[in-house]
């Protein structure tokens, strides 16, 4: 087989420097908005973190989307106003569900910013189905132990999300989804289950492999749908497996916002210029503000 046989796209992200580490940014993209109901995929990191310094990612507004964090290494307090307040650390998830508007942060903990720390992450937006947009904000954190891990040999993959390999995350979805963080030591390999409408892998560290082609690290892999192939490592790598059902009706996407109207996306910028958004408890002494001009994340309609 050919590379073509196996994948539709490969995505090289934008990378962005944003001071003390790197986020590199593989969708949207254009010619490729969504893959499942995945909408936005970056990997953070992984950064240094000397004393004194912390990563802060300052309160600012989601409408009809859910947010999920995962770490590698090192940690985040997120905050929201709905109240929350919960430390994530590797092996854990949090899901945040936008639905009519929320508005949080991400901050380095106190006991991170004493002492030399390290970053890496994988953050990523679901689009939420027509009937779910306007939904009611919602949080759920499930830690490390939540998840249920396969165990096989050189290989360890937790399943972050959906049904995969005869096991189900307890995190909660809206459309079918599948999300997985495969570890490969050496000569590990894992089967790709084919049944999902939309998938893609993205090698996040290390070499992996699809049924002997090498796959170029930080770039996410649009696979043919219905293909079933083996991913498969050499001196061992870290990949993420995505994907879910396709969206039959469009999204677009404008700085923070997701809708299937860009009449909304609007409606949101001038509900967060006119801080009608509500207010996170114990952090609403900063913001960031409405891009001028062009934002970062955009799609392309």
């Amino acid at each position: 087989m050919t590379p073509d046989d196996f994948i539709i796209q490969a995505i090289t992200p934008t990378t962005h420097d944003l001071g003390d580490f790197r986020v590199h940014r593989s969708l949207p993209v254009k010619g490729r908005t969504m893959v499942g109901p995945f909408i936005f995929f970056d990997q953070a990191g992984p950064a240094r973190i000397a004393p004194g310094q912390g990563i802060d990612v300052r309160p600012h507004p989601h409408i009809n989307l859910a947010t999920v964090t995962y770490m590698y290494e090192g940690s985040f307090l997120h905050r929201d106003s709905l109240g929350t307040q919960q430390l994530i650390e590797p092996g854990a998830v949090n899901l945040m569900t936008a639905g009519k508007g929320i508005v949080h942060s991400e901050r380095s903990p106190d006991e991170d910013r004493a002492r030399p720390s390290r970053l890496s992450a994988i953050q990523t937006w679901l689009a939420l189905p027509d009937r779910f947009e306007e939904m009611d904000p919602a949080f759920e954190h499930v830690g490390d132990g939540g998840l249920p891990v396969i165990e096989d040999g050189a290989v360890r993959a937790r399943v972050v999300m959906g049904s995969l390999w005869g096991v189900t995350s307890p995190v909660t979805t809206y459309a079918q989804t599948i999300y997985a963080d495969i570890q490969l030591s050496p000569g590990g390999r894992i089967a790709i289950d084919p049944s999902a409408d939309e998938r893609a892998l993205y090698v996040s560290g290390g070499d992996a492999a699809l049924d002997g082609m090498l796959l170029a690290p930080q770039t996410l892999y649009v696979l043919r749908p219905g293909i079933a192939a083996t991913l498969m490592s050499v001196d061992g790598g870290r990949v993420v497996l995505c994907g879910g059902e396709a969206f039959t009706s469009s999204r677009h996407v404008w700085w923070n916002f997701v809708s299937s109207t860009t009449d909304r996306l609007m409606q949101a910028r001038e509900d967060w210029e006119a801080m009608r958004f509500p207010l996170i408890p114990g952090d609403d002494q900063e913001f960031i503000p409405i891009p001028q001009g062009r934002p970062k994340t955009v799609s392309y309609p």
